[in-house]
């Protein structure tokens, strides 16, 4: 009985283990792997993301700075500039511009 038995789930291994060698894959396109696509294809999904992050939702643009401008300014004083590696540029500006 015991050799019967083994002959029995050796017969299955095999027949399972040559069951899938045969079957082609059904999304298998003749000629070519499924790693290539269409120029199309790949414009649609470049056009795709591009519109995305047009829209906003990909990383959004940073925002301009709105001190930036009295920044430039303190920094063609040389006097502002050094006091405002000391105690920060707005404390700096101030001090040099008034209240801004």
């Amino acid at each position: 009985m015991r050799p019967m038995t083994a002959l029995a789930l050796l017969a299955l291994a095999a027949l399972c283990l040559a069951g899938p060698a045969d079957a082609k894959p059904s999304s298998a396109k003749s000629g070519r792997g499924t790693a290539f696509v269409s120029k199309q294809e790949g414009n649609e999904v470049v056009k795709r993301l591009r519109r995305n992050v047009d829209q906003g939702l990909g990383a959004p643009a940073p925002y301009p700075d709105p001190l930036e401008p009295m920044r430039e300014v303190c920094e063609l004083n040389p006097d502002c500039d050094e006091l405002a590696d000391h105690i920060g540029f707005q404390e700096a500006y101030r001090r040099f511009y008034g209240a801004a």
